[in-house]
Parts: C-alpha cells; structure tokens; sequence
C-alpha cells in the first residue's frame, strides 16, 4: 500500500506527515526526517518516498532558522552556534511532541516508538538530538552527518541507542573524517553504532536508502 501523505502546521511551522499501513496490534515507528541545510520538507519528502517502510508514521518537519528564499536550516553556524543548538533542541521536543498528540489523538492505544534519521545538516540534527534531547529514542539513523558545537550543557546518560552512520569518503561537504568522529562519540555515550563508510560523495545513494529500510524495519 502507497503512502499517504498530506501537510499541516505545528506552532506555525510546516510539516509534511506519511503514514503507511498500520497494524495496530503491533509497535508503531514514529519517524522524524530532518532535512538538510538551507533545504525544505519536501527535499526531505522525496528521499523519504523511497523508502519502503513497515508500520510506521512519518513525519518531516521544517527546520526552525529562515534561510531566506524559502529555505531553512536547524541551527545558525558561526558564533552563535551553541545558543543555535540549545534553541533547535527546544525546538524538536516540540515537534516530537506534537507528532505524539496528532497520531495518539487518532489512536491512543497506539505504541509509539520514536526514530529519527536525517542527511547531512540533518544527520546532525538526529545525533544531536539523540545527545540532548528529553524524549526517549527507539532508533536513530545519519546520513553524511556531523556534530555542530554543542551547547555547554552536560550529557546525560540515557538508554542505548541503536543507530546507523552512513558517510562517504568522497564528501566533499562534511568531510568523512568529521562524519566519523561523530558516529565514535555516539559510541562514547555508550550507543550501538554500525558506522558505514562508501566511495559516495554527498548524496543519498538508493543503497543508503535499503540500509534504512533494512535498519528501521528490522
């Protein structure tokens, strides 16, 4: 069965929702897409229609920094960065939130699991928020990602993860080195990391695409 799609605000911000066949009596993956930066949900959207996933919500929101032009991003670089961080981990609490009310409304007997993936900027929001965030994770997936600045704030020890790192050693973007110092902090937090290193540059490659399926349908 195709996914279903449709588009909605949340705190006056877009948001693209998919859902696929549901079977209620089993755990449903909530997953959360971060695009990358300077980008939109529908960029998102198109990497996230290819993916052909089991029990699962979808949702892709719009990152929180105007761009200009239509364009956003999940943290402003340069100085300000740390404070930017601290703001998009706000930020995505509240979008992990509303996700939760919006499907639970249609169904409260629902077991929500939540996942987050995202390319590039957004792999890096994934990890970030799987670092800082309050909520408590099922599954987590980078693509071409990295770490930003973190804000100064200590990490608190939580649940390990299972997450996926893909990155290219071609990237001329986030350079493999900096994708795979990310995925070792992850495992310094104490998570399961499968770190994945290919010939690619920076893209998402129909190969990365299987992985996530293999990954988040497993």
């Amino acid at each position: 069965m195709a996914t279903k799609y449709s588009t909605t605000e949340w705190n006056k911000k877009k948001v693209i929702l998919g859902e696929t066949e549901i079977n209620e009596e089993k755990p449903v993956n909530l997953l959360i897409g971060f695009h990358g930066a300077s980008s939109t949900p529908e960029n998102m959207l198109v990497q996230g229609n290819r993916l052909k996933l089991q029990n699962t919500l979808m949702v892709f929101p719009e990152g929180q920094i105007n761009s200009g032009d239509g364009i956003w991003s999940w943290w402003e670089d340069g100085p300000r960065q740390k404070e930017s961080v601290e703001t998009f981990v706000t930020y995505t609490a509240q979008i992990i939130d509303s996700a939760h009310q919006h499907y639970l409304n249609i169904n409260p007997q629902r077991t929500l699991r939540t996942c987050l993936w995202g390319f590039s900027q957004g792999g890096a929001a994934s990890l970030t928020y799987t670092l800082l965030g309050r909520h408590a994770l099922f599954k987590v997936a980078s693509i071409c990602g990295f770490l930003p600045e973190l804000p100064s704030q200590a990490i608190k020890k939580r649940k390990a993860l299972n997450i996926l790192g893909i990155f290219g050693s071609n990237d001329e973007v986030v350079p493999s080195f900096l994708a795979d110092h990310a995925l070792e902090e992850m495992k310094n937090h104490g998570h399961q990391v499968v770190s994945t290193e290919t010939a690619q540059s920076h893209e998402v490659k129909p190969e990365n695409l299987q992985s996530l399926c293999d990954f988040f349908n497993s």
